[in-house]
């Protein structure tokens, strides 16, 4: 048994098919067929129900999977454990970020980052929240940006700055001519919300006491938060945008931005590692130039800020 069979199993679980997981392997697929099989023949089980399309694991084949997960992550850590201690900026760094933090926070700091440190391959992927839990937890993702603190105990999380929520109000809507927006202006009717997974549009529900939109928004869902944007900009109803994203707008468009009322709705963007996570070099350094990035006042929560 090798950690090579090892990988090439993860794949064919991943991809659920050989010769994808063989392409992302770098490898041909007889090659990692015949590691499996050999693997197989060691174990005296089959790993792979081969007759279905998408193969799938066997019953012993998934507790087979599930330990080589962790052991590649163990694996991996010998690794990290190497890199910390020269305090290395080097190496591949997996981070995922949730969709509505990163077409805001990530051109702030990104390239920035990566050209000073050209040795450290940062690698984005965006994810909503629950896939992303599920990522670190497999150890398939090195570290995550999310909006809430993490409550699984094998989990940890580091606030790195607090950001408000703001309404982006057509100039046919009605409460267009109010400066402020309280919760009780707004309704489902003409309200563009992202759909049903991600934290932002769970947020705001809560906050605004929405759970009636669960069931008036069928058709209303697009799933982008830029399309509800140009929607609004049109002349069509009501979204909300996070804090960071009324930077990127122009004057015309800043005249659609309406802030709640005291108090107002914020949320946490959190750092989040296992507790096994060994490169805090390289995670306090995401953590300096990400706090920098941003207005210096969304570092702390502010008295009239509630976090939702």
């Amino acid at each position: 048994m090798t950690i090579q069979q090892l990988e090439y199993v993860l794949a064919v679980d991943t991809f659920r098919h050989f010769a994808r997981a063989a392409e992302h392997c770098r490898v041909t697929q007889p090659t990692l067929s015949m590691m499996i099989q050999k693997l197989e023949e060691e174990l005296g089980i089959k790993l792979f129900d081969r007759n279905v399309q998408p193969v799938r694991p066997t019953p012993t084949g998934k507790k087979v999977v599930e330990q080589a997960r962790r052991v590649l992550h163990q694996v991996s850590l010998i690794r990290d454990i190497v890199t910390e201690e020269e305090r290395s900026m080097k190496g591949t760094f997996r981070l995922a970020i949730l969709p509505t933090i990163a077409p805001y926070l990530v051109p702030r700091f990104f390239l920035k980052l990566t050209e000073k440190y050209k040795d450290l391959d940062i690698h984005i992927l965006e994810m909503k929240t629950t896939p992303t839990l599920i990522a670190l937890k497999n150890g398939e993702i090195d570290a995550a940006l999310i909006a809430s603190r993490p409550v699984e105990s094998e989990l940890q999380g580091q606030v790195l700055y607090y950001e408000q929520f703001f309404g982006y109000v057509s100039r046919n809507e009605p409460i267009f001519k109010n400066e402020l927006i309280r919760t009780a202006d707004v309704n489902g009717e003409r309200l563009w919300l992202l759909d049903e997974g991600h934290c932002f549009r769970d947020q705001l529900v809560r906050f605004c006491q929405l759970e009636q939109v669960k069931i008036r928004q069928g058709a209303y869902r697009l799933g982008s938060m830029e399309t509800f944007m140009r929607m609004v900009e049109s002349g069509n109803g009501i979204t909300f945008i996070p804090e960071l994203a009324t930077y990127q707008l122009g004057s015309e468009q800043k005249e659609l931005v309406r802030p709640f009322a005291i108090p107002k709705p914020t949320r946490e963007i959190v750092l989040v590692t296992r507790k096994d996570f060994i490169r805090h070099a390289v995670a306090e350094l995401l953590i300096k130039n990400i706090r920098a990035s941003v207005p210096e006042e969304m570092c702390t929560l502010q008295a009239f800020q509630r976090v939702v």
